[in-house]
């Protein structure tokens, strides 16, 4: 899939199957939620507002405030390293892959979110 492609992805069609990982393995969507607002700096209701609009995940990360501890973020998803991938937009969306996977393995929250 090219990197095209998945910018233009609607984050709202993405967002269910990120709960769903979480929940399959005993996480909550609040729990979801929580790291996507860390991350991204957005409130609850602007993301809602971003799934019910079905924003791309390229307006989704133009707009959004990145955490400033985000660069603490590494390790390996999808058989690449977070920290090594050059697109900074590609980046941002691994990382938040890297954190919902980190939620879905059990992690503590303080954790997750480089506290």
């Amino acid at each position: 899939m090219s990197n095209t492609r998945v910018y233009k992805m609607a984050f709202g069609g993405v967002y269910p199957h990120y709960i769903q990982k979480a929940e399959k393995k005993g996480r909550t969507r609040a729990e979801v939620d929580e790291i996507i607002r860390w991350l991204t700096g957005y409130t609850q209701q602007a993301l809602q507002k971003i799934i019910d609009n079905k924003t791309d995940f390229e307006t989704f990360f133009a707009k959004a405030q990145l955490n400033p501890n985000a660069s603490k973020i590494t390790g390996t998803i999808c058989g690449y390293r977070v920290e090594d991938i050059e697109d900074p937009l590609m980046q941002k969306i691994r990382y938040l892959d890297k954190l919902i996977d980190e939620l879905a393995k059990g992690k503590v929250m303080e954790k997750i979110l480089r506290k």
